[in-house]
């Protein structure tokens, strides 16, 4: 059975091919990296495959379904769960409110009004507890580091439990700790049966915490392996370097 892949996947802007026919499998279980120079698609190919945008082309498929051209809702029942770039919480709201949000059951008033109790609480203080935030349950958003503001995005994202986790440079404009500490949460939630799919540019965490990469260029891989063959691939090199 194919777990999580893309078959001539593809999506252009305008006269600008962002994915260009992309056909790719990522590997059930495992830690999975994609990786390439800036504007080679990996973005545009996130935003494909859990329905941020629509493909020209192609297909999208998570255990043997068919996603291409469903909505993120549909992506999100599916089993698929994504962070992004930049963090997107509510940050007038507290920690725990952004966490109950992130059920997609609670109103806005009910979270306002401190109104819910219940299993969904309890949850939401163990995956608090789990990212090491638990102390700041009653801060508002905006008032967390960029780093902590990345551990409430995939905690809330756990609240959902998610089959396949997609994260979208969760090593971007956090300190070296924060790094660690992120790499250390996905090894375990992988050890646990979690599958994941990140987009990072940071190569140390890449190669030290994949199991298996895919690097694009223009949008299309055009290397995939262990991180000890990707290293030394001179396709890899030539699209970082330019030829």
């Amino acid at each position: 059975m194919t777990y999580f892949a893309t078959k001539e996947l593809s999506r252009a802007f305008g006269g600008v091919v962002a994915v260009d026919e992309a056909t790719v499998e990522f590997q059930q279980g495992k830690v999975n990296g994609l990786i390439g120079p800036n504007g080679c698609g990996k973005t545009t190919f996130f935003n494909l495959v859990t329905g941020m945008i629509r493909p020209d082309g192609g297909e999208i498929t998570f255990k043997d379904g068919d996603l291409a051209g469903s909505r993120p809702h549909q992506v999100a029942l599916a089993g698929i769960g994504r962070t992004f770039q930049v963090t997107r919480l509510f940050p007038r709201m507290t920690v725990m409110q952004n966490m109950l949000v992130a059920v997609r059951r609670r109103s806005i008033r009910e979270l306002a009004a401190n109104a819910v109790r219940g299993d969904d609480v309890a949850r939401a203080e163990g995956w608090l507890e789990r990212v090491g935030i638990e102390h700041l349950r009653d801060t508002e958003a905006r008032d967390l580091s960029y780093g902590q503001q990345k551990l409430l995005e995939i905690a809330g994202l756990l609240m959902g439990d998610p089959e396949l986790i997609l994260l979208d440079e969760p090593a971007g404009g956090v300190n070296p700790v924060m790094v660690e500490r992120i790499s250390t949460l996905v090894r375990e939630l992988n050890a646990e049966g979690k599958t994941f799919l990140v987009v990072e540019h940071n190569m140390e965490m890449v190669m030290s915490l994949c199991d298996h990469i895919v690097v694009f260029d223009r949008g299309a891989p055009v290397a995939v392996g262990a991180p000890q063959d990707i290293r030394k691939d001179q396709r890899v090199l030539e699209a970082y370097l330019g030829g």
